[in-house]
């Protein structure tokens, strides 16, 4: 294993390695579990290793979305700007719960708390709203990457954020335009922005940003983008 690639590594995060994920199939059905780390590596994702995962999407009540920018100390992608949380259910019995995605909705819950530090008090998982999947596969530098089908989480709520910042190098509040800004810059070199981000970006969030008083619309809870 690079060395060099895993220097920049603090203790939380080279903890956070040995967590256990939930292995899937391309169409999203479990097969097992594997640690974070084997889950990240280019090696195992070329063998085909698939993990479950999670972006959520949090916009305060003037349409805002809040951005952040990754901490130095992340494994895949560090000081890029990214959704405002993105992260992975663990192995077990509470966040493999598939019924309404609650597994996932719980552990959105989980990483909201933890990551963005918003207190338990303010939020629940009735906020979450399970939007739609998407498979996605990309390379972050010579060893890490990712491969999951990742599930698209919105939540539209006022809510106090005190971010961790071994999680969080920045973060903001942008508008529709901002966000369109902040990618045109990242596609002339300008920033570094993770590529679900873009990607989440392009093919959902523009559509959705007017509806965001009612997105029911939009929910394709049966489908899987990207394959």
């Amino acid at each position: 294993m690079s060395q060099e690639s895993m220097t920049h590594l603090d203790e939380l995060q080279t903890q956070r390695l040995e967590e256990m994920c939930i292995v899937i199939d391309k169409q999203d059905r479990v097969i097992g579990a594997e640690t974070k780390r084997n889950c990240h590596l280019n090696e195992s994702i070329e063998k085909g290793l698939i993990h479950r995962g999670f972006s959520v999407v949090l916009f305060n009540t003037d349409d805002q979305l809040l951005i952040q920018q990754r901490s130095d100390a992340k494994y895949t992608f560090p000081g890029h700007f990214s959704d405002s949380c993105s992260s992975h259910p663990l192995y077990s019995p509470a966040e493999l719960e598939e019924k309404d995605a609650l597994g996932v909705r719980r552990a959105a819950l989980r990483r909201l708390q933890a990551e963005l530090g918003i207190p338990p008090e303010q939020i629940s998982i009735k906020d979450i709203i399970f939007m739609v999947r998407i498979y996605h596969k990309c390379q972050s530098d010579a060893l890490w990457g990712d491969h999951e089908v990742g599930y698209l989480l919105l939540v539209r709520k006022n809510l106090t954020v005190n971010p961790d910042p071994r999680e969080v190098k920045d973060y903001r509040y942008v508008s529709r335009e901002e966000l369109a800004e902040l990618l045109d810059r990242a596609a002339r070199g300008q920033e570094k922005v993770t590529p679900w981000l873009r990607n989440n970006a392009e093919d959902f969030l523009f559509k959705w940003w007017a509806h965001l008083s009612d997105v029911s619309a939009f929910v394709e809870a049966d489908k899987i983008y990207g394959q």
